[in-house]
């Protein structure tokens, strides 16, 4: 099954549909009709937030899930997908893929990612787990661990990579020459020609999400290129 989903996925474009509860896409099954836009469109899989949209998505969407849920806990800046109780929420789902943060911060309760990966590989084996990460170090960690595909998703978006310039082309090609696991190019993909210098430099699928599905964030960016008159 893991096999065949990789399959799935190789070379091409996953769209993350999500909207969270203050941002005006949210509910009326707005997500499931973006999935089915991204699916018409030629994407090859969906990366969706929360039990409720990614059963949505499935009823008129067949291709493979990566999902997630995000959570804030108050003790810790984890929040995709934090804890054991996300992974039984997601498991239930029937989500391919289940992603998860595993960035070198605290977590929630002071767990190590080292006992998660654990407990969800004794509970559910046959689960494809993502690493979503944002440095080389944190992604090579994953990997020797055992996470299935390693991603750049949380790159740009820890205190230590705020400053890194999007998409991070070179962290996706040393991950993709060093990690021996499939690696998934996503965070600040903004334009086709990005996507393709993402896969040129080795990634074995990439994410690309407010670029597509996030209409305020696009509006947002024309706007900022508007000329100021003084």
């Amino acid at each position: 099954m893991g096999h065949k989903v990789l399959e799935q996925i190789r070379g091409g474009l996953i769209v993350s549909c999500q909207a969270l509860e203050n941002e005006p896409l949210h509910g009326d099954g707005i997500m499931q009709r973006m999935a089915v836009a991204a699916m018409l469109g030629g994407a090859v899989g969906i990366r969706a937030n929360g039990p409720e949209d990614i059963r949505s998505i499935r009823q008129k969407v067949d291709l493979p899930m990566i999902g997630i849920i995000k959570k804030v806990y108050p003790d810790s800046e984890i929040y995709i997908t934090p804890t054991i109780r996300e992974v039984e929420l997601l498991a239930d789902t029937g989500a391919e893929i289940i992603s998860l943060d595993c960035t070198d911060r605290k977590r929630p309760g002071g767990i190590r990612l080292e006992e998660l990966y654990r407990e969800i590989r004794e509970r559910y084996p046959k689960l494809l787990l993502m690493a979503d990460c944002s440095t080389y170090q944190e992604g090579m960690k994953a990997a020797g661990l055992g996470f299935d595909l390693v991603a750049t998703t949380m790159c740009g978006y820890t205190p230590y990579t705020s400053q890194t310039r999007l998409p991070d082309v070179d962290l996706v090609r040393k991950l993709a020459e060093n990690c021996k696991k499939p690696v998934i190019g996503e965070g600040g993909i903004w334009s086709p020609e990005q996507l393709a210098a993402v896969l040129d430099a080795g990634a074995f699928a990439a994410v690309v999400g407010t670029a597509i599905t996030r209409p305020m964030e696009i509006t947002k960016r024309f706007v900022a290129a508007l000329p100021t008159w003084g």
